[in-house]
């Protein structure tokens, strides 16, 4: 279905087009793409049991309007977000691009959302009473806030007890300055992270794809110095030097999907050699197969999102890539994904 009314739904521009997709998908539209997810893809990772690895990737649900929509189609998770304490707008428009030769997006939202009070609320009535699912909270600053800081504590104080793991985004390109707190800043953060948590849930960071390799490593030894749980590699990236082939390749904002698969794994794969058993790593960035989610997850990752792949491909997508994982473990003779996770060596070409 999702192929027949593509061309139609791309006759729009990307920011309408996402604004048709909330609308259907809120009202029933995953229904036809019910699928249920193979016991064989459970995984545990920072204390919590995954019915699988796969997840949707911030962005999507900024709001946390219809994550348990998502949990129709199979996804092991849904992260919401990114949210921030007080309403915003965002960049002005347009500020998402299609690169359609490319199987890519570059979008400069810049935290658009409706809050922490209506995102807080729109969990409590949405999430299921029972379900094995998992939801976790992206949390950014607003773009004015005089202390960047204290924004991401309230968001940490106000979501903590209501969804599955946090992330602190420090990583977009699209909120200036925000991504010092990943050369410069990001001591004094994880140490208030860590001095604010009210419980136990996992706390994950978000970082580029453009940073140094030596500061993924100094991130690393401070999340592990402070406690968190986790570090997601990687976001969207404002390099363009891919081989672009798209009209949008001038655009501002950060470029996803299918370009930066071989940057982000490089990065994966690097954090990995440092981090080990001593922190989990997501994988994200390109993932539009199974095959991709499985090398990510031998590069490194324990848990991978999706995001861009799943706007150019739909809904099906989601089911494709937890049966090829399933495959893809039988071939090789593996019970467990947990038990590949940075178990290969990949050439990047």
């Amino acid at each position: 279905m999702y192929n027949l009314i593509r061309p139609l739904i791309f006759q729009f521009n990307p920011e309408q087009a996402h604004n048709i997709g909330v609308f259907l998908i809120k009202n029933g539209f995953f229904n036809f793409y019910r699928s249920e997810i193979d016991k064989k893809l459970a995984v545990k990772v920072a204390d919590i049991n995954f019915p699988s690895p796969l997840g949707l990737a911030a962005g999507f649900d900024k709001n946390a309007e219809m994550f348990h929509e998502f949990y129709k189609i199979a996804f092991g998770f849904v992260e919401t977000g990114t949210v921030t304490p007080r309403p915003q707008d965002g960049n002005p428009k347009p500020r998402i691009f299609r690169l359609q030769e490319d199987m890519a997006l570059i979008n400069k939202l810049g935290f658009n959302n409706v809050g922490l009070d209506s995102f807080v609320s729109n969990i409590i009535s949405n999430k299921p009473n029972e379900s094995s699912q998992k939801i976790g909270a992206n949390l950014g600053p607003n773009k004015d806030s005089e202390n960047r800081i204290e924004d991401y504590i309230e968001g940490l104080k106000r979501v903590s007890s209501i969804v599955d793991y946090i992330t602190i985004n420090i990583s977009s390109p699209n909120t200036p300055d925000l991504r010092d707190f990943e050369n410069s800043n990001i001591t004094e953060l994880l140490g208030e992270i860590s001095k604010n948590r009210l419980n136990s849930i996992p706390i994950f960071i978000k970082i580029s794809p453009d940073i140094e390799d030596k500061r993924i490593g100094f991130i690393i030894e401070s999340c592990v110095k402070h406690g968190l749980d986790g570090l997601i590699i990687s976001n969207t990236s404002k390099e363009r030097s891919f081989g672009l082939k798209s009209k949008n390749i001038d655009k501002d904002g950060g470029l996803s999907g299918n370009p930066i698969l071989n940057k982000s794994n490089q990065k994966l794969s690097y954090a990995y050699g440092i981090a080990k058993d001593s922190l989990p790593l997501i994988g994200v960035g390109g993932i539009s197969s199974g095959a991709d989610a499985y090398k990510k997850i031998k590069l490194g990752a324990s848990l991978v999102q999706i995001y861009t792949s799943l706007v150019y491909q739909g809904p099906s997508l989601v089911r494709k890539i937890n049966d090829d994982l399933v495959d893809l473990m039988r071939i090789d003779g593996v019970k467990s994904l947990s038990e590949i996770v940075g178990t290969g060596k990949v050439s990047f070409k």
